[in-house]
């Protein structure tokens, strides 16, 4: 609903948003911040944005964050706004993930986990404090030569399921998959919406829920 209350119309409305856009740019005797560096360098708030708005753009997603004075919430909506406006022109397909070039692989449980660990970049063993040197402008800390992680890291998952350990159960996404009384010959996906949740569930249902 809106807000009935306030008195001046489009006039105030059209202040109201002069105003923000003037507190967003703060002094302008600071260069402005680009998109390219937010993209560069912001990089976790961008891909956050991206996932949570379901919209993989990394430029849309900067901008989003540079349009909500950085409030990745607000910044999240602003996508999610504007990927209503797009037509879908495809379906993803399911990849395998035991061929994925990956930056960092950790399993808590399995500590000879198959294809090897993966430390990566993390915060994990960083003390928290803050660090002064990244005030100092122009500086480029340097970087460890990354190793070749393009072999195969398989899924543990299907190592367990080679070996036995993993109970097959078919029948379970053959009765989750279809929705009672569809018209459509073709099974259509689980529906959280249209029927209640019970156990064991798909991984759809899960998903969903």
């Amino acid at each position: 609903m809106p807000y009935v209350a306030v008195k001046g119309g489009e006039q105030a409305i059209e202040n109201a948003e002069a105003l923000l856009k003037s507190l967003r740019r703060g002094d302008a005797d600071v260069q402005e911040l680009s998109l390219e560096q937010i993209q560069q360098q912001l990089t976790l708030a961008v891909n956050r944005v991206m996932a949570e708005g379901s919209l993989y753009d990394e430029e849309l997603a900067a901008l989003a964050i540079k349009q909500s004075w950085g409030d990745l919430v607000e910044a999240i909506f602003l996508l999610r706004a504007y990927r209503t406006t797009l037509p879908r022109l495809y379906y993803s397909e399911p990849i395998d993930t035991g061929k994925m070039q990956i930056r960092r692989r950790i399993s808590a449980i399995f500590k000879d986990v198959p294809g090897g660990q993966c430390l990566g970049s993390t915060f994990d063993y960083v003390h928290r404090l803050l660090d002064f040197k990244l005030m100092a402008e122009g500086k480029v800390p340097p970087s460890p030569e990354a190793e070749d992680n393009s072999k195969s890291m398989p899924r543990v998952m299907d190592t367990l399921n080679r070996e036995g350990l993993i109970e097959q159960d078919t029948n379970i996404e053959k009765k989750y998959l279809s929705i009672p009384n569809a018209q459509s010959p073709m099974p259509n996906p689980y529906a959280n919406t249209r029927q209640p949740l019970s156990s064991p569930a798909s991984r759809a249902a899960r998903l969903q829920t």
